[in-house]
Protein backbone atom coordinates (compact mmCIF):
# COMPACT_ATOMS: atom_id res chain seq x y z
CA UNK A 1 0.00 0.00 0.00
CA UNK A 2 0.91 3.51 -0.25
CA UNK A 3 1.34 5.13 3.47
CA UNK A 4 3.21 8.59 4.18
CA UNK A 5 6.81 7.95 6.15
CA UNK A 6 9.70 10.02 7.18
CA UNK A 7 12.85 8.73 7.43
CA UNK A 8 14.32 11.28 10.15
CA UNK A 9 13.01 13.94 12.26
CA UNK A 10 12.68 17.57 10.29
CA UNK A 11 10.86 20.05 7.93
CA UNK A 12 7.98 18.89 5.65
CA UNK A 13 10.43 17.79 3.32
CA UNK A 14 11.53 14.54 5.27
CA UNK A 15 7.65 13.25 4.21
CA UNK A 16 7.54 10.90 1.45
CA UNK A 17 4.99 8.18 0.19
CA UNK A 18 6.15 5.04 -0.07
CA UNK A 19 5.32 1.53 -0.60
CA UNK A 20 5.15 -0.72 2.21
CA UNK A 21 3.00 -4.20 2.94
CA UNK A 22 -0.28 -3.79 3.71
CA UNK A 23 -1.14 -4.58 7.19
CA UNK A 24 -3.51 -7.55 8.32
CA UNK A 25 -5.64 -7.65 10.45
CA UNK A 26 -5.57 -10.31 13.79
CA UNK A 27 -7.70 -11.15 16.19
CA UNK A 28 -9.94 -8.25 17.36
CA UNK A 29 -8.74 -6.43 14.98
CA UNK A 30 -10.76 -4.57 11.59
CA UNK A 31 -8.65 -3.55 8.77
CA UNK A 32 -10.11 -0.37 6.89
CA UNK A 33 -9.49 1.19 3.46
CA UNK A 34 -8.84 5.01 4.32
CA UNK A 35 -11.44 7.36 2.41
CA UNK A 36 -10.07 10.29 4.40
CA UNK A 37 -7.40 11.15 7.24
CA UNK A 38 -7.35 14.24 9.23
CA UNK A 39 -3.90 16.28 9.62
CA UNK A 40 -3.89 17.63 13.33
CA UNK A 41 -0.82 19.97 15.06
CA UNK A 42 0.70 16.93 17.15
CA UNK A 43 1.57 15.00 13.72
CA UNK A 44 3.94 18.09 13.23
CA UNK A 45 5.41 17.79 16.20
CA UNK A 46 6.23 14.92 16.09
CA UNK A 47 7.61 15.18 12.69
CA UNK A 48 9.99 17.58 14.44
CA UNK A 49 11.28 15.54 17.31
CA UNK A 50 9.16 17.53 20.07
CA UNK A 51 7.71 14.14 21.14
CA UNK A 52 10.19 11.80 21.09
CA UNK A 53 10.29 11.29 24.71
CA UNK A 54 6.14 10.37 24.49
CA UNK A 55 6.20 7.96 21.80
CA UNK A 56 8.31 4.81 20.37
CA UNK A 57 9.66 6.39 16.67
CA UNK A 58 11.09 4.15 14.23
CA UNK A 59 12.11 4.92 11.24
CA UNK A 60 10.80 5.06 8.48
CA UNK A 61 8.01 6.27 10.86
CA UNK A 62 4.04 6.56 9.60
CA UNK A 63 1.86 9.29 10.89
CA UNK A 64 -1.32 10.23 11.47
CA UNK A 65 -3.87 9.42 13.95
CA UNK A 66 -7.73 9.76 12.68
CA UNK A 67 -9.40 8.63 9.82
CA UNK A 68 -12.90 7.35 7.99
CA UNK A 69 -13.31 4.69 5.82
CA UNK A 70 -14.46 1.43 4.85
CA UNK A 71 -13.87 -1.85 6.58
CA UNK A 72 -12.60 -4.27 3.79
CA UNK A 73 -10.77 -7.08 6.67
CA UNK A 74 -12.37 -8.46 9.89
CA UNK A 75 -10.39 -10.34 12.11
CA UNK A 76 -11.68 -12.95 14.72
CA UNK A 77 -13.38 -11.59 17.92
CA UNK A 78 -13.90 -8.18 16.37
CA UNK A 79 -17.13 -8.32 17.11
CA UNK A 80 -20.23 -5.94 15.80
CA UNK A 81 -18.53 -5.11 12.12
CA UNK A 82 -18.24 -6.77 8.62
CA UNK A 83 -16.58 -5.97 5.23
CA UNK A 84 -18.20 -2.76 3.71
CA UNK A 85 -19.23 -1.08 7.19
CA UNK A 86 -18.22 2.85 7.07
CA UNK A 87 -16.22 3.64 9.92
CA UNK A 88 -14.45 6.79 11.87
CA UNK A 89 -11.93 5.69 14.20
CA UNK A 90 -7.83 6.91 15.46
CA UNK A 91 -5.00 5.22 15.78
CA UNK A 92 -1.13 6.40 16.73
CA UNK A 93 0.94 7.12 13.36
CA UNK A 94 -0.46 5.48 10.53
CA UNK A 95 -3.45 7.50 9.30
CA UNK A 96 -1.92 8.94 6.32
CA UNK A 97 -1.90 5.65 4.30
CA UNK A 98 -4.55 3.43 2.22
CA UNK A 99 -5.16 0.99 4.63
CA UNK A 100 -5.00 0.74 8.71
CA UNK A 101 -5.23 -1.63 10.72
CA UNK A 102 -7.05 -0.51 14.54
CA UNK A 103 -8.40 -2.76 17.14
CA UNK A 104 -12.30 -3.01 16.51
CA UNK A 105 -12.93 -0.71 19.91
CA UNK A 106 -11.07 2.15 17.91
CA UNK A 107 -13.73 2.59 15.27
CA UNK A 108 -17.27 3.76 15.21
CA UNK A 109 -20.04 3.64 12.49
CA UNK A 110 -20.24 6.71 10.32
CA UNK A 111 -23.65 8.23 10.41
CA UNK A 112 -25.42 7.75 6.93
CA UNK A 113 -24.78 11.32 5.24
CA UNK A 114 -21.82 12.81 6.79
CA UNK A 115 -18.86 13.73 4.44
CA UNK A 116 -15.65 11.53 4.66
CA UNK A 117 -13.85 14.28 5.06
CA UNK A 118 -16.10 15.51 7.78
CA UNK A 119 -16.34 11.97 9.32
CA UNK A 120 -12.39 11.83 9.05
CA UNK A 121 -12.08 15.15 11.28
CA UNK A 122 -13.83 13.99 14.20
CA UNK A 123 -11.19 11.55 15.73
CA UNK A 124 -8.75 14.49 17.18
CA UNK A 125 -10.87 17.44 17.56
CA UNK A 126 -13.80 16.04 18.59
CA UNK A 127 -11.97 14.26 21.55
CA UNK A 128 -10.02 16.51 22.27
CA UNK A 129 -12.10 19.35 22.96
CA UNK A 130 -14.49 17.30 24.73
CA UNK A 131 -12.16 15.96 27.01
CA UNK A 132 -10.42 19.33 27.12
CA UNK A 133 -13.44 20.93 28.48
CA UNK A 134 -14.77 17.75 30.96
CA UNK A 135 -11.03 18.12 32.34
CA UNK A 136 -11.25 22.00 32.77
CA UNK A 137 -14.94 21.61 34.78
CA UNK A 138 -16.86 23.46 32.47
CA UNK A 139 -20.53 24.01 33.19
CA UNK A 140 -23.38 26.38 32.58
CA UNK A 141 -23.21 29.85 33.35
CA UNK A 142 -19.01 29.89 33.84
CA UNK A 143 -16.59 31.89 31.39
CA UNK A 144 -14.00 30.05 29.44
CA UNK A 145 -11.40 31.58 27.31
CA UNK A 146 -10.45 29.33 24.21
CA UNK A 147 -7.13 30.64 22.70
CA UNK A 148 -7.04 29.58 18.94
CA UNK A 149 -10.79 29.28 18.36
CA UNK A 150 -11.00 29.59 14.92
CA UNK A 151 -9.07 25.84 14.54
CA UNK A 152 -10.20 22.72 14.34
CA UNK A 153 -10.25 21.93 17.90
CA UNK A 154 -11.06 25.48 18.88
CA UNK A 155 -14.26 25.78 16.72
CA UNK A 156 -15.33 22.90 18.45
CA UNK A 157 -14.88 23.71 22.30
CA UNK A 158 -16.50 27.31 21.40
CA UNK A 159 -19.57 25.05 19.98
CA UNK A 160 -19.49 22.44 23.13
CA UNK A 161 -19.45 24.69 25.78
CA UNK A 162 -21.38 26.92 23.99
CA UNK A 163 -24.27 23.75 24.21
CA UNK A 164 -23.18 23.47 27.71
CA UNK A 165 -24.47 26.84 28.91
CA UNK A 166 -21.07 28.53 29.15
CA UNK A 167 -19.98 32.11 27.80
CA UNK A 168 -16.74 31.95 26.11
CA UNK A 169 -14.19 34.10 24.48
CA UNK A 170 -12.39 33.09 22.11
CA UNK A 171 -8.95 34.67 20.62
CA UNK A 172 -8.04 35.18 16.83
CA UNK A 173 -6.73 36.16 14.28
CA UNK A 174 -9.08 39.91 13.17
CA UNK A 175 -10.26 38.16 9.93
CA UNK A 176 -11.12 35.32 11.83
CA UNK A 177 -13.80 37.27 14.17
CA UNK A 178 -17.07 36.83 12.52
CA UNK A 179 -16.57 33.38 12.46
CA UNK A 180 -15.34 32.97 15.82
CA UNK A 181 -19.04 35.35 16.64
CA UNK A 182 -20.72 32.73 14.40
CA UNK A 183 -19.23 29.61 16.53
CA UNK A 184 -20.98 32.04 19.58
CA UNK A 185 -17.82 33.17 21.55
CA UNK A 186 -16.69 36.61 21.59
CA UNK A 187 -13.57 37.25 19.50
CA UNK A 188 -10.45 38.80 20.75
CA UNK A 189 -7.26 39.25 18.94
CA UNK A 190 -4.05 37.80 19.93
CA UNK A 191 -0.93 40.29 20.30
CA UNK A 192 0.50 43.11 22.90
CA UNK A 193 -2.74 43.83 25.46
CA UNK A 194 -4.39 40.11 25.54
CA UNK A 195 -4.98 40.35 29.12
CA UNK A 196 -6.39 43.92 29.17
CA UNK A 197 -8.63 43.22 26.09
CA UNK A 198 -10.01 39.85 28.24
CA UNK A 199 -10.28 41.77 31.24
CA UNK A 200 -12.83 44.41 29.15
CA UNK A 201 -14.89 41.38 28.55
CA UNK A 202 -14.48 39.64 31.88
CA UNK A 203 -13.56 42.03 34.65
CA UNK A 204 -13.57 40.00 37.24
CA UNK A 205 -11.73 37.12 35.31
CA UNK A 206 -12.57 33.70 33.19
CA UNK A 207 -12.95 30.62 35.14
CA UNK A 208 -11.18 28.14 32.69
CA UNK A 209 -8.75 28.60 29.59
CA UNK A 210 -7.83 26.41 27.04
CA UNK A 211 -4.79 26.86 25.29
CA UNK A 212 -4.31 25.48 21.68
CA UNK A 213 -1.88 27.37 20.23
CA UNK A 214 1.20 26.96 22.08
CA UNK A 215 2.19 30.40 22.68
CA UNK A 216 3.59 32.01 25.80
CA UNK A 217 1.43 34.90 25.47
CA UNK A 218 -1.60 32.44 25.92
CA UNK A 219 -0.35 30.84 28.49
CA UNK A 220 0.29 34.05 30.57
CA UNK A 221 -2.55 36.15 30.09
CA UNK A 222 -4.11 32.47 30.73
CA UNK A 223 -2.47 32.67 34.53
CA UNK A 224 -3.09 36.28 35.04
CA UNK A 225 -6.90 36.37 33.68
CA UNK A 226 -8.00 33.14 34.93
CA UNK A 227 -9.53 32.92 38.95
CA UNK A 228 -8.10 29.29 39.36
CA UNK A 229 -4.81 28.77 37.77
CA UNK A 230 -5.61 25.07 38.30
CA UNK A 231 -8.07 25.22 35.48
CA UNK A 232 -6.09 26.26 32.86
CA UNK A 233 -5.39 23.25 29.68
CA UNK A 234 -3.11 23.17 26.86
CA UNK A 235 -3.13 20.83 24.51
CA UNK A 236 0.12 21.84 22.38
CA UNK A 237 2.93 22.75 24.89
CA UNK A 238 4.53 20.51 27.23
CA UNK A 239 7.30 22.61 27.63
CA UNK A 240 5.24 25.85 28.67
CA UNK A 241 2.92 23.33 30.35
CA UNK A 242 5.66 22.37 33.03
CA UNK A 243 7.17 25.87 33.39
CA UNK A 244 4.40 27.63 34.32
CA UNK A 245 2.75 24.40 36.41
CA UNK A 246 -0.52 24.27 34.36
CA UNK A 247 -1.98 20.71 32.87
CA UNK A 248 -0.64 19.35 29.61
CA UNK A 249 -3.51 17.14 28.09
CA UNK A 250 -2.86 14.05 26.00
CA UNK A 251 -6.51 13.51 25.88
CA UNK A 252 -8.61 10.43 26.69
CA UNK A 253 -9.87 8.59 23.16
CA UNK A 254 -12.99 6.31 22.99
CA UNK A 255 -14.64 5.29 20.06
CA UNK A 256 -18.13 6.47 22.20
CA UNK A 257 -17.36 10.16 22.35
CA UNK A 258 -16.20 9.76 18.28
CA UNK A 259 -19.85 8.64 18.24
CA UNK A 260 -21.16 11.40 20.14
CA UNK A 261 -19.67 13.87 18.29
CA UNK A 262 -19.95 12.40 14.85
CA UNK A 263 -23.97 12.38 15.20
CA UNK A 264 -23.99 15.98 16.69
CA UNK A 265 -22.25 16.77 13.25
CA UNK A 266 -25.02 14.92 11.31
CA UNK A 267 -27.37 16.37 12.67
CA UNK A 268 -26.27 19.81 11.89
CA UNK A 269 -25.80 20.74 15.68
CA UNK A 270 -21.91 21.44 15.69
CA UNK A 271 -20.11 22.49 12.77
CA UNK A 272 -16.73 21.19 11.43
CA UNK A 273 -15.55 22.47 8.70
CA UNK A 274 -12.52 21.68 6.12
CA UNK A 275 -10.34 24.23 5.33
CA UNK A 276 -8.46 22.71 2.32
CA UNK A 277 -8.02 19.48 1.54
CA UNK A 278 -4.83 17.14 -0.19
CA UNK A 279 -4.46 14.25 -2.22
CA UNK A 280 -1.49 11.72 -0.14
CA UNK A 281 1.25 13.23 -2.85
CA UNK A 282 1.40 16.11 -1.32
CA UNK A 283 1.85 15.65 2.23
CA UNK A 284 4.49 18.07 2.03
CA UNK A 285 2.57 20.96 0.93
CA UNK A 286 -0.27 19.34 3.50
CA UNK A 287 2.00 20.20 6.92
CA UNK A 288 4.09 23.43 5.18
CA UNK A 289 -0.18 24.55 5.61
CA UNK A 290 -0.53 23.04 9.20
CA UNK A 291 2.42 24.88 10.10
CA UNK A 292 1.54 27.83 8.85
CA UNK A 293 -2.37 28.05 10.71
CA UNK A 294 -4.30 31.14 10.72
CA UNK A 295 -7.14 28.58 9.01
CA UNK A 296 -10.71 27.81 9.95
CA UNK A 297 -11.24 24.33 10.29
CA UNK A 298 -9.58 21.35 9.52
CA UNK A 299 -6.84 19.99 6.69
CA UNK A 300 -7.82 16.75 5.59
CA UNK A 301 -5.96 13.96 2.70
CA UNK A 302 -7.83 12.11 0.74
CA UNK A 303 -7.59 9.14 -0.90
CA UNK A 304 -9.61 6.41 -2.50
Amino acid sequence: MKAVVMDSYGTPDVLRVAEIPDPQAAAGQVRVRIKAAGLNPIDAKIRRGEFDAVYDISFPQQLGNEFAGVVDQVGEEADGFAAGDEVIGFVDMAAYAQYVVVPAENVTRKPQGLAWETAAVTGAVGQAAYHALRTLGVTAGETVLVHGAAGGVGGVAVQLARAWGATVIGTAREDNHDYVRSLGATPVSYGEGLERRVRALAPEGVDAALDLTGTEEAITASLAVTRDTKRIVTLVSPPLAQRYGITMMFGTRSAATVAQVAELSARGELRLPVAHRYPLAAIAEAHQALEAGGRRGKLVLTLD
